[in-house]
């Protein structure tokens, strides 16, 4: 008898014995665990309300899915990236920072997709009153106007432009108290640091300590769209491609609907 059938022998009389005195044969059985994904989506500061109410909405079919947002100025997110920040997906307020990313190859083909646009307004604190057009800025009254920093806030880039196509843009530009995002702008208004500021509807509509002067004209500006896409440093790509896919679903377009967001 080899060594072999030694040990095959040695295995069956154990066996045996087991089964004599009524001890059951344990099998291990694989453990199939259910495991968690994270995401983190970088994303402009004007979704922060929207994006925080879709989360727990999506949660409800995909409960082993965690979102985590990072939100901010457009531009800086997309310095971020570029310099290897971990991120999912990219929601930008603007074309200019994910045009700048998919040329560089750091998206993922054929995920990028528009959420959403938006509309630039003119807001000043609620007991202001005499300020009914963008031509008011130029009154000595308003001495601080809160604006995105236009190198990396698109929101900012927006309000330059308007500015400009109503020619008064080197009569205001003083005035400015440039902020790091959007929300700072609208937070700036609220607290009575500037007299009036330029924000996304959105923003407004979240606010009961601001009102709306008057909507910029869209022919004045460039197309305010939020384009997102999955990243190629993702490291659960088809994940975040699921949660792309469910931003652009009935669900979520009834969230962004109620923030303001217009979409399609």
């Amino acid at each position: 008898m080899n060594r072999r059938q030694i040990f095959a022998f040695i295995g069956v009389a154990v066996a045996s014995l087991l089964l004599a005195i009524g001890l059951p044969l344990v099998n291990p059985s694989p453990v199939i665990a259910q495991s968690n994904t994270s995401l983190l989506v970088s994303a402009a500061a004007s979704m922060k309300d929207a994006l925080e109410e879709i989360k727990p909405i999506y949660q409800q079919s995909k409960p082993n899915v965690n979102i985590s947002y990072n939100f901010g100025a457009s531009g800086a997110l997309q310095q971020q990236i570029e310099q290897g920040a971990p991120a999912d997906i990219f929601i930008s307020a603007a074309k200019k920072q994910v045009d700048a990313l998919e040329q560089k190859g750091l998206l993922v083909p054929g995920t990028r997709a528009n959420l959403a646009n938006n509309r630039l307004v003119l807001i000043v604190p609620n007991d202001v009153m005499g300020i009914t057009s963008f031509y008011n800025l130029t009154d000595t009254k308003i001495n601080k106007i809160a604006i995105g920093e236009p190198r990396s806030v698109p929101a900012g880039q927006y309000a330059e432009q308007v500015l400009k196509k109503l020619g008064i843009f080197e009569k205001v530009k003083p005035k400015f108290v440039f902020v790091n995002n959007v929300r700072q702008a609208l937070a700036a208004v609220e607290s009575g640091n500037a007299q009036a500021g330029l924000v996304y509807t959105t923003d407004a509509k979240i606010s009961n300590k601001v009102k709306i002067v008057v909507a910029a004209d869209d022919k004045f500006h460039s197309p305010i769209v939020y384009p997102m896409a999955v990243l190629k440093s993702s490291k659960n790509v088809d994940a975040a491609k699921e949660f792309v896919q469910f931003l652009s679903s009935n669900q979520a377009k009834i969230v962004l609907k109620k923030y303001g967001f217009v979409v399609r």
